[in-house]
């Protein structure tokens, strides 16, 4: 019998900003401690630096490659690259990581844990900002590394930022009126739900409605005047791996990043 088992992915905004907001970071994965967690916008992060070792202390787990490594994302137009954070108490026994421009905007990692017995397979993410169109090219990219019938008797975990709206949460019937009133064009006019639905195609079964969930927020926002609430972190689960998911939660923060983590118990 496996043992419980704690997931949580977190948006770290930035590398985590100054060291003020950086211990505020680390205090919120050190009062979650989950046994895997799935870290975005590692900005100038290395496996030997200071922050990444400070999140593997945090957890109170080794920070050598067999519990601790770094996804690494492409350079964006800037120069700077977004990499994945990725922690487990229990040793990684494979990891494949992606960051091919010519699909990604930044990275995809996929971590093989053994659990109790059986493969995890846990997949980090963190789709392009800007467009639907290159996440539904990430998308669909993604499909493309998981073989579709493993993928519906295996136990598989989809965890990140994929900056995609769901048409499963409940926005305003004005959500187009308030986009263009704060000018935010990154989910398009009027709004589209296709990266979702794409992943939902294939399988992906949406977390946070396999209960009914106690917050749904994870990117409120404010823009020019308007306050808009988004959800575009997930936690997404493979058919033969819902039944055993707990409750899936939004950890509602303060300062720390400008995203909200979210967490979920497997039994």
């Amino acid at each position: 019998m496996a043992t419980p088992l704690k997931l949580m992915t977190f948006n770290i905004l930035n590398g985590g900003g100054d060291d003020a907001r950086f211990r505020g970071v680390l205090d919120v994965i050190r009062q979650a401690s989950p046994d895997v967690l799935l870290l975005q916008e590692c900005l100038d992060w290395e496996e030997d630096g200071a922050r990444f070792a400070a999140v593997a202390e945090a957890l109170d787990i080794p920070k050598e490659a067999a519990h601790a490594r770094l996804g690494r994302s492409r350079p964006r137009g800037s120069g700077k690259a977004y990499h994945l954070g990725l922690f487990s108490r229990s040793p990684i026994q494979e990891l494949h990581s992606y960051n091919d421009p010519a699909f990604l905007g930044h990275s995809l990692a996929h971590l093989k844990l053994d659990w109790g017995g059986q493969t995890l397979n846990v997949l980090g993410a963190h789709f392009d900002s800007k467009n639907e169109n290159l996440r539904f090219v990430e998308a669909r990219y993604l499909r493309s590394l998981i073989d579709a019938a493993d993928f519906k008797k295996g136990l598989y975990v989809l965890g990140g930022d994929l900056n995609a709206l769901s048409s499963q949460d409940p926005y305003p019937v004005d959500l187009e009126s308030l986009l263009r009133q704060s000018m935010t064009t990154k989910y398009h006019l009027p709004p589209r739900f296709e990266v979702m639905e794409e992943l939902a195609e294939f399988g992906w079964l949406d977390g946070l409605y396999l209960k009914s969930p106690a917050r749904w927020i994870t990117a409120p926002r404010d823009r020019g005047g308007v306050h808009i609430d988004y959800r575009t972190d997930y936690l997404l689960f493979s058919p033969q791996l819902a039944p055993r998911v707990g409750q899936v939660e939004v950890v509602p923060i303060s300062q720390e990043s400008d995203h909200f983590p979210v967490q979920a118990v497997l039994f």
